[in-house]
C-alpha cells in the first residue's frame, strides 16, 4: 500500500500567516509605543535637571550677593560700582547684582571673586516667538554694573520668571529692590529671596508647571572696608 503523505492546506497557511502577521503587529506596537513612552520620560527628566540646576545655580549666586558703601566721590573717578536691583522688565523680571560668586577658570587670570551678575527674561536670539531665561556675567565689576560681559542661555522655552525680595524692615515681601535710591533699601540686601520659573507642561501643552526656590544673601548689609595709608 502505498502511504499518502499529508501537509498543510492553502488555507491553513494563510491563517496561520495571518495569525502570525497579528501577533507581530501587535508585538511591533507594544514596543513601538514603550520606546515613545520612554523617549518622552527621559525628555522630561532632561528638562527638570536643566532647570534644576538653573535654580541651584541662581540661588547660589544670589546667596553671595554684595554692596559694598565704598565709593568715590569723584563721578569722574569712580571705576567700580555695586548693586542690587530687581524688578519687571518687559515680559518678566530682571536683577542686577554684585557678587562673589565668580570662578577663575584660567591660570593667572586678572579676575577675582567678584563679578556682575544679571537673571532676566528675553526672546530667544533664533526664535523671537519664544522666551528665554538668560544669565549674563562681567567677571570684572566696573562702574555700570547693568550692562557688560557675556550673557548665555540658562532655560529655553519660558512662559515667566518672577524674583520677589523679603523686606525684614516692614517684614513685607516686594517685587522691587534699589540699593541705589535713598527712598528704597539703600545700603541692604532682602533677606530672602523667592525665585518662581514658569515653563510649558511637556505632557500637555495647556498646561504649566512652576518651579519655587529661595536664596538667603548672606551679606544683607552693605560692606564697609575701610582705607588704611600706610604712613
Amino acid at each position: 500500500m502505498r502511504r499518502t503523505l499529508k501537509g498543510m492546506t492553502l488555507i491553513e497557511i494563510m491563517v496561520a500567516v495571518t495569525i502570525l502577521a497579528i501577533v507581530s503587529t501587535v508585538i511591533f506596537g507594544g514596543f513601538s509605543t514603550t520606546m515613545r513612552n520612554k523617549a518622552r520620560v527621559e525628555q522630561m527628566a532632561d528638562r527638570s535637571h536643566v532647570i534644576r540646576v538653573a535654580m541651584e545655580r541662581m540661588v547660589a549666586e544670589l546667596s553671595q550677593a554684595y554692596v559694598s558703601i565704598q565709593v568715590n566721590p569723584n563721578p569722574a573717578l569712580q571705576m567700580m560700582n555695586t548693586c542690587f536691583i530687581g524688578g519687571r522688565s518687559g515680559r518678566g523680571h530682571r536683577v542686577d547684582f554684585t557678587s562673589f560668586s565668580h570662578r577663575r577658570l584660567y591660570r593667572d587670570a586678572h579676575e577675582s571673586d567678584q563679578n556682575e551678575l544679571s537673571y532676566f527674561m528675553t526672546s530667544h536670539p533664533e526664535d523671537p516667538g519664544r522666551y528665554v531665561l538668560a544669565r549674563r556675567e562681567d567677571n570684572r565689576p566696573d562702574d555700570d554694573p547693568q550692562s557688560g560681559g557675556t550673557t548665555m542661555i540658562l532655560v529655553d522655552d519660558v512662559l515667566d520668571f518672577e524674583v520677589e525680595y523679603f523686606d525684614i524692615a516692614t517684614s513685607e515681601w516686594s517685587e522691587t529692590w534699589d540699593t541705589r535710591e535713598i527712598t528704597a533699601q539703600p545700603n541692604r540686601l532682602p533677606v530672602q529671596v523667592k525665585i518662581s520659573l514658569t515653563v510649558p507642561d511637556e505632557r500637555a501643552s495647556s498646561r504649566r508647571r512652576t518651579f519655587v526656590t529661595r536664596a538667603e544673601p548672606r551679606n544683607t548689609w552693605a560692606l564697609n572696608h575701610a582705607i588704611y595709608i600706610a604712613r
